[in-house]
């Protein structure tokens, strides 16, 4: 793996705007910094609208995510896998191995397997049977095995059932968040189309892209909200009582216990934080 000074970072979502909107802060941080952060979306999004074809909506979402990635200068990945339909196939298992391994990051970010979209569950599951594999030579043998495996971890969610994430970072993104919502912006046929029709959301009559991103910052705010009072102490914890008292728009990531393993150190350098960690026992170690 890179040292701290050029770190590489995953983000296996299950489709295009789940790696901003889980973990757009960090990538932004990353970007400014000089890593490289590569996004992946494991569906087409082919199956996320009211009006479009899959067809169409399949191509509408390919460019929505290049325009996001443009923003912080990351790479974009869309699969073609199909939405609304994703199983942790060994099909799906390999591909992630291979973007592994081909890709060499530090860190991996993906989606828990408590959630309530079966894609995101899906790749949750993908990942974590992946995550030992990737340092195994005879499984598939043509892609150059690793001899560690990456640092993975899981993005936010509230799902407190079968069990609810237990964070080691909660990152305040305040400084990030203007970035993350013009990415969120540029997925235009989810953000001020399909969900605003799935969650039964009236917009207002925008006159500009600005009003649009007022918006956006707002709705995104109200989303963020449960996520503050949720991990309040651990951001406590990680920055100090007065900035969580203050901090408004949070990203909470736990390490997975089925890759590598951390210290306080190197937990300071992948998620480029001076904190300490919420749960310094956090994690163990396969025999």
């Amino acid at each position: 793996m890179t040292s701290a000074a050029s770190l590489r970072l995953l983000i296996l979502g299950a489709h295009p705007d789940d790696a901003e909107f889980h973990a757009g802060g960090l990538a932004v941080r990353y970007r400014r910094a000089g890593h490289a952060v590569r996004m992946v979306s494991v569906t087409n999004g082919a199956a996320g609208h009211h009006r479009l074809t899959p067809e169409e909506l399949a191509e509408v979402r390919r460019r929505e995510a290049a325009a996001a990635g443009r923003v912080i200068g990351a790479e974009y990945h869309v699969w073609e896998f199909p939405d609304g339909a994703l199983l942790p196939t060994l099909e799906l298992r390999h591909r992630i191995i291979a973007e592994i391994r081909t890709f060499r990051p530090d860190l991996v970010l993906t989606h828990r397997t408590c959630d309530y979209h079966p894609d995101h569950r899906a790749v949750g599951q993908a990942v974590q049977d992946a995550s030992y594999l990737v340092t195994v030579p005879l499984v598939l043998p043509e892609v150059p095995f690793l001899h560690q495996d990456p640092v993975v971890a899981y993005m936010v969610d509230l799902f407190r059932k079968p069990i609810p994430l237990e964070p080691d970072v909660v990152l305040d993104i305040d400084a990030e968040i203007d970035t993350v919502i013009r990415m969120l912006a540029c997925h235009r046929s989810q953000v001020f189309d399909f969900l605003p029709f799935n969650q039964q959301i009236e917009l207002p009559d925008f006159r500009d892209e600005e009003q649009e991103r007022a918006w956006l910052l707002k709705w995104y705010d109200s989303l963020c909200r449960e996520r503050v009072e949720r991990f309040r102490d651990v951001l406590a914890r990680c920055c100090g009582e007065p900035r969580a008292a203050q901090a408004r728009f949070v990203e909470a990531y736990e390490i997975s216990e089925y890759a590598a393993q951390i210290d306080e150190r190197r937990l300071r350098e992948l998620f480029l934080t001076r904190a300490a960690p919420a749960r310094p026992e956090a994690g163990g170690r396969r025999l």
